[in-house]
């Protein structure tokens, strides 16, 4: 012990030290900050004038000189307040803000404006503040008068020259020409001249000194093919499996695009935490090209748990456990529970607004089993299969428990563009979609409704293709998308419910001046139902009936912001047959008379609208369009989005009609997450006139030798009715109008929160 008490002395010393010098370095830390403000300004603000070519932000990016910003946008009410640990000061250094001046005349220089004059302009705010502004004046840009190509005759396929990022009548964009250089040089690559190379050559004749020519001289060099091929850094997979991941083999010809192929089809295996394959151009001779594919496998088992919330779902939490070695040759096996649904019956009043009361508020679930089988004859092809079991629930219209599997093959077509041809059999029971039925079919006897409620087979054949040719998953700023899916199902497809659906999407990106994105999205839909097998030789066998799974339902964060979760297109008023025919409030007679009820003339127009449900019931065929402009508040971190979503539902294809559709204007705010955005939107929909159907309950009169006096309906503290209850759904012949005012009304506003861009 004695040994050891100079050791434990030391140490107190040296934290002891160490301690006394943080003190005194803060201490001096204020004095420090003073002396430079005095000897270099604090810069408030730093501002462009002039420039029409280029966004502030983009030649800001090309200077040293930064203004003094707020460290973070969570903390901008301490920066208003002026507490200086939330802003990160910027202060004027002479040396640097002169060559900035420089960066930027280069800056225009190397764009084509040859002509640019730039000044600069200090104005001293206070004695040790200053703003500084560069004013410029941009000029009229050389511009590209020709460009040719030499050395290309003879190759084969497409001109090399075809769609390149420059072209005659551009600014002489020396970064833009240097793009089309690589270009050039990539796709010679590609067709396997692997030691290609492009010069650039420019002139820019006296007599005309704002037109440029431009030449590119290719050389191809020889032909070449893959070499030897090794692998390295393999353990739990084997070589093979690596190997016939590769889209080539020793032999072919030389693809660097080929080579890029491979490193994807490498990561898509989910295993390797690093794939390259690494080309060896110096061998000699110089027609082979040898390989080394290098990897490094990440951990064969990962288990993953997160949640989420929107005002769809509530609270949802999900986990997974994946094998992404599962019995060898990179095979994946995940299993996943998924538990949504959490805490609605609490929130249904507020944040949770759009995930259902009663029975649609209850929790839903979901445990899958998925197999994945990376290799099918070719790296291009996958098989997926995947079993599971469910309840899920689409508030207002239906609940739905259900065990199926979903069996498909996929096969890449190119970069981000798979074609899927897909099996999806389930047997499923309904619940809570009495009212879809009756509504939509005119199906309102029990006996009939059990029939589709009961466990019936849905098994379509689907195709589907999509292509994703954007610069980012999840906050795309250029590019498009596109993707279509057709459905069968029939006898041949042990399907109880015949149907042919089809659905298309797609979206566009384009950036704009000042960081700002404009995004827009068209996605429509059709659906052809047969008449439903469970009825056959009955007298409803003809009736055309449509699984309300399959059925079309707009409205919610993702589409038609304007309105709730699926609360646009067919819907359907449903009433207690209590507030009917007996007197409510202050009224001094009921609405209707029994018979009326039994007899379906009862006209609910008088019923205020809030003693109603609304129901959707979907249709048949489905529009939507989304246009979003997207801007930025406060970089990197909030973003702005103004839109206008416009979409309808038709119940069948001849009630389509363009003039009915709904646009719905709004705006929103976008917080950058490592997840994606967290979203919230508000938009506004425009006042309408509806005339719904009402459904409400069947009765008939109190018979006395049959029925027990009890069932007879009986108001609170009143006399009963010689009425009772029969076990059917009643929809009344005359639908009832809601009119709403016109002028601007706060109930018309719809709140959306999500994780994630809308499209």
């Amino acid at each position: 012990m004695e040994t050891e008490r100079p050791d434990l002395v030391r140490r107190v010393r040296t934290l002891t030290g160490v301690l006394l010098f943080l003190v005194i370095g803060f201490h001096l830390a204020p004095e420090q900050a003073a002396g430079q403000t005095q000897n270099r300004p604090e810069i408030l603000s730093l501002q462009f004038e002039g420039n029409r070519s280029f966004p502030d932000r983009a030649l800001a990016n090309s200077i040293l000189t930064r203004e003094t910003v707020c460290r973070s946008f969570v903390i901008q009410p301490f920066c208003w307040l002026g507490a200086d640990f939330a802003v990160d000061p910027s202060f004027l250094n002479p040396r640097v803000f002169a060559q900035d001046f420089v960066r930027i005349q280069l800056f225009y220089r190397q764009r084509g404006f040859r002509e640019v004059q730039v000044d600069t302009v200090i104005h001293r705010e206070t004695p040790t503040q200053v703003s500084l502004t560069f004013q410029i004046r941009e000029g009229e840009p050389v511009r590209v008068n020709s460009l040719e190509l030499r050395g290309t005759g003879g190759l084969p396929g497409s001109p090399l020259d075809q769609n390149l990022p420059i072209r005659r009548g551009d600014p002489l964009d020396m970064t833009v020409l240097e793009a089309a250089r690589d270009t050039l040089t990539q796709r010679l690559r590609d067709r396997g001249f692997a030691h290609a190379d492009v010069l650039r050559n420019i002139f820019i004749p006296t007599d005309t000194p704002r037109e440029a020519e431009v030449e590119f001289d290719v050389y191809t060099g020889p032909l070449a093919r893959f070499g030897e091929i090794q692998v390295e850094g393999n353990e739990e997979v084997s070589e093979l499996v690596v190997r016939r991941m590769l889209p080539f083999q020793e032999g072919s010809v030389y693809s660097r695009e080929a080579i890029f192929q491979a490193q994807r089809n490498l990561f898509s295996l989910e295993i390797f935490r690093h794939a390259a394959v690494v080309e060896d151009l110096d061998h000699l001779p110089d027609s082979i090209v040898p390989l080394r594919v290098q990897v490094n496998e990440g951990n064969a088992r990962r288990v993953r748990a997160g949640g989420g919330w929107n005002n769809a779902d509530c609270f949802t939490t999900e986990t997974r456990w994946a094998s992404r070695n599962f019995m060898g040759g990179a095979r994946r096996l995940v299993l996943r529970g998924r538990v949504s649904n959490v805490l609605t019956p609490t929130l249904e009043e507020s944040i949770c607004s759009g995930a259902g009361t009663g029975e649609f508020a209850r929790l839903n679930w979901l445990a899958s089993a998925e197999f994945t089988q990376p290799w099918i004859f070719s790296p291009r092809n996958t098989f997926n299969g995947r079993a599971f079991a469910e309840r899920q629930s689409v508030p207002d219209v239906f609940i739905r428990e259900a065990l199926g599997l979903n069996l498909s093959m996929t096969r890449i077509l190119g970069r981000n563009a798979p074609l899927s041809l897909a099996y999806r059999p389930e047997l499923g029971r309904l619940s809570a979609a009495e009212v879809f039925f009756c509504t939509n079919f005119l199906v309102c006897s029990p006996g009939e409704i059990e029939l589709l409620e009961r466990s019936n087979r849905l098994a379509p054949v689907a195709l589907s293709f999509s292509y994703d040719a954007t610069d980012s998953p999840v906050s795309p700023r250029r590019g498009h998308t596109l993707a279509a899916e057709v459905e069968h199902a029939s006898q041949a497809t042990a399907s109880d419910f015949d149907f042919e659906r089809l659905v298309a999407e797609g979206t566009v990106f384009q950036p704009l001046p000042g960081d700002m994105v404009l995004g827009a999205r068209l996605r429509g839909g059709f659906l052809n139902a047969s008449p439903f097998r469970g009825f056959r030789s009955t007298a409803r066998e003809s009736i055309r009936i449509a699984h309300p799974q399959k059925r079309f339902y707009a409205g919610g964060a993702n589409s038609v912001r304007g309105y709730a979760q699926s609360q646009l297109g067919p819907r359907v008023m449903t009433v207690g047959v209590e507030e009917l025919v007996f007197p409510r409030g202050a009224a001094s007679e009921a609405i209707c008379a029994p018979e009326a009820i039994a007899d379906l003339s009862c006209d609910a127009g008088a019923l205020a609208e809030g003693a109603f449900e609304s129901r959707p019931t979907g249709g048949s065929t489905v529009m939507e369009g989304n246009l979003e402009l997207r801007f930025p508040v406060w970089a990197p971190f909030l973003r702005g989005v103004a839109f206008v979503d416009v979409g309808q539902v038709w119940p069948e294809a001849r009630d389509f009609n363009l003039g009915e559709l709904v646009a719905t204007p709004g705006i929103g705010l976008r917080y950058a997450t490592p997840i994606g955005p967290i979203r919230v939107d508000v938009a506004y929909r425009p006042p309408a006139r509806q005339e719904l159907p009402v459904i409400t309950s069947s009765i008939r009169p109190f018979r006395p030798d049959e029925d027990d006096p009890g069932q007879r309906l009986r108001p609170n503290g009143g006399d009963p009715l010689d009425w009772v209850l029969v076990d059917a759904l009643a929809r009344l012949e005359r639908p009832v109008t809601f009119e709403e005012a016109t002028g601007f009304s706060l109930r018309r506003l719809q709140f959306q929160f999500a994780i994630g861009h809308a499209f």
